[in-house]
């Protein structure tokens, strides 16, 4: 039964990055990144039904304002741009704005790496995630292009031949394998609870922030639109935190379990005077197992 339980999560981890990875081929990043929050409303619903676990009236409202903020980007997002090949994504990535961006988060990211990481990686919680955010914005980037090659083969337009669908599969599996790694090492180093509001803000709003500059998002928007989208991206943020805030802490991982397997060594006095170790399990009558403290003075 307990396989059968795990096998079924797996599945539906699968079913969900399919799903993730679709909606990022016929919607804007900008829309689909921040609704990633209704999963966490969704896990925390679970667990408090299935897992027994307490949901809070603070964590209710943190859901509660998940809820309006999504349905907020939502009335106000930008449409999806038509594109036709791979190649109108390419002369999207090789605009000098976009460049420069990819530029910047190349450098940013080597600074963390090589210089941060090794020095501030296990105090600081934000180098883990800032390299995992920034490069997660252009995993994005790439795995929407990929998404819509798929699409294009799928409908008759076979997109294989081109070499920039090459590219942009080659960026993503290593944007993929660097985020991955780093986003590890910070849930091994830090807090579940404060990584996880932290990563969603940064990842989000690079990933905004990519989207915005490389397929141009908000260039027929209105003021008050964009204002409303940001408006309601804040509010998401602010039920995310409240969400991870009142979440119960993990209990402590026994990090010494053998300890209390391993022998003791204790020195005592043999009753000719001279000093030898005993085992604490051992037993040896030849020893005085009760030294006075006043035998010293």
């Amino acid at each position: 039964m307990l396989m059968l339980f795990m096998n079924f999560g797996q599945l539906t981890v699968v079913v969900g990055e399919i799903s993730n990875f679709v909606a990022y081929i016929y919607a804007p990043a900008g829309l689909v990144t921040p609704l990633g929050a209704l999963s966490i409303i969704v896990s925390a619903v679970l667990a408090h039904f299935i897992l027994k676990e307490k949901l809070q009236k603070m964590g209710m409202l943190g859901c509660l304002l998940c809820i309006v903020g999504s349905v907020v980007i939502v009335l106000h997002a930008p449409e999806e741009q038509t594109i036709t090949s791979v190649q109108e994504i390419w002369d999207l990535a090789i605009q000098p704005a976009f460049l420069l961006y990819t530029a910047s988060v190349i450098a940013v990211t080597l600074v963390l790496i090589l210089y941060c990481s090794p020095r501030y990686g296990q105090t600081n919680i934000l180098i883990y995630i800032g390299i995992c955010s920034i490069i997660g914005s252009l995993t994005v980037m790439s795995i929407k292009a990929i998404g819509i090659a798929i699409k294009l083969t799928i409908e008759g337009t076979n997109q294989a031949i081109y070499f920039q669908t090459w590219i942009f599969a080659m960026v993503a599996v290593t944007c993929i394998i660097t985020q991955l790694n780093y986003l590890n090492m910070a849930l091994d180093t830090f807090n579940t609870a404060i990584v996880s509001p932290i990563y969603y803000a940064m990842f989000t709003s690079f990933t905004i922030l990519a989207s915005g500059i490389m397929f141009k998002d908000y260039s027929g928007q209105s003021a008050s639109s964009i204002a409303s989208e940001l408006c309601g991206f804040i509010t998401v943020l602010s039920g995310t935190a409240i969400l991870h805030s009142t979440r119960e802490p993990d209990p402590p991982l026994i990090t010494d379990l053998y300890t209390p397997l391993s022998p003791k060594v204790s020195w005592y006095i043999q009753s000719n005077g001279e000093w030898k170790q005993k085992d604490e399990e051992g037993s040896n009558p030849n020893f005085i197992t009760v030294l006075r403290q006043d035998y010293f003075k």
